[in-house]
């Protein structure tokens, strides 16, 4: 499909975002290539939803002109921000005069329903599903640190296991702790640094008992 066969009179945009690279796109590509939107209007951000700072977010705005159409999978492939939801989308769909179509939600289109009542429903529809998408992230969060929290509780070490002590560890330990050589000395027969001699020192006390 051509830009001049759109059935209206500006263009047609879609929106993919992921939340880090490692995130696949690939449904996203595939809703928006179904709607016909040309791959030179898509933009994508490969980053967190919590506020608008995105590259291609931006770069897409700056392009949107007053009646073209930007479709979206879901709301929360525009954010999940709820107060950043709603300025966004004011002023995509009133300052820039830009239609929304949220594929995975009909109700939020804003090409249908353009009376009192149909922006009504929308927006209600809208704050309903942006306070959700924001509930959702917070309750993750929540759950995180009460799993981390169960899991320290439990004896789970969370980083990076220790490097392995060397041959010669004990042997200047003991010579450190009698008083033979300093804690200098004895961290630079073991090739570590200062700090860290006496940080494996204090485990080691702490594990003979």
């Amino acid at each position: 499909m051509n830009e001049e066969e759109y059935p209206m009179n500006g263009r047609v945009y879609g929106y993919i975002r992921v939340s880090s690279t490692d995130q696949n796109e690939d449904r996203q590509v595939i809703a928006l290539r179904e709607k016909k939107v040309l791959e030179k209007n898509i933009y994508m951000d490969k980053q967190s939803g919590k506020d608008f700072n995105r590259p291609q977010y931006q770069k897409l705005v700056k392009r949107l002109k007053s009646g073209d159409l930007l479709y979206i999978l879901s709301i929360d492939r525009l954010g999940r921000n709820y107060e950043e939801i709603q300025k966004q989308w004011r002023i995509l769909t009133k300052e820039i005069g830009v239609d929304i179509c949220v594929i995975d939600m009909p109700l939020l289109d804003t090409r249908n329903g353009k009376d009192l009542m149909g922006t009504f429903i929308a927006d209600l529809v809208l704050q309903i599903l942006s306070f959700v998408a924001q509930s959702e992230r917070e309750n993750i969060r929540k759950r995180q640190a009460e799993g981390i929290a169960a899991a320290k509780a439990r004896g789970v070490r969370f980083g990076r296991p220790p490097r392995p002590l060397p041959d010669n560890y004990d042997r200047a330990y003991q010579r450190w702790k009698s008083g033979e050589i300093t804690g200098i000395a004895a961290a630079k027969e073991c090739g570590m640094p200062l700090s860290t001699f006496r940080y494996r020192a204090e485990r080691h006390e702490k594990t003979r008992f």
